[in-house]
């Protein structure tokens, strides 16, 4: 059992899955530093609060605490910019790159054993034909 975990925790896959959930960890915990010291002041200065954990409003006597909300929000906001910047970069090395399967029109690059081995094929076709034309 434990061989057999060891041959799974050692798959590329599993470590990247690894690597990216501890950077991802990280750069949230960064990400949360950014809105909570240097964004929420900021915008605070407009609006009257320094600190916009502290906003919240009353309807009925419940209290609803919007400056957690928008703390939240602010760091969905920079994650998902931050992941659509990378996810815009790698498409841009993988259509720029050497693996790119795709020209500057986006039309496929064909294979050029793909290439070769339709004319071998096409060119059988074309003996079996000609074969077949000359029985009869």
């Amino acid at each position: 059992m434990f061989k057999e975990f060891q041959e799974f925790i050692s798959r590329g896959t599993v470590v990247d899955l690894a690597v990216g959930v501890i950077v991802g960890a990280a750069f949230n915990n960064l990400v949360s530093a950014i809105t909570t010291y240097l964004l929420n002041p900021l915008i605070g200065l407009f609006i009257g609060q320094i600190d916009l954990s502290d906003m919240k409003f009353q309807v009925l006597g419940a209290n609803f605490l919007i400056g957690d909300f928008v703390n939240a929000l602010i760091n969905f906001l920079i994650i998902m910019f931050v992941v659509f910047l990378i996810v815009k970069m790698m498409n841009k090395m993988r259509r720029d790159g050497s693996r790119s399967k795709f020209d500057q029109n986006g039309e496929e690059i064909p294979d050029p054993q793909t290439e070769y081995l339709q004319q071998i094929r096409d060119l059988l076709r074309y003996q079996q034909r000609n074969n077949n034309d000359r029985r009869y």
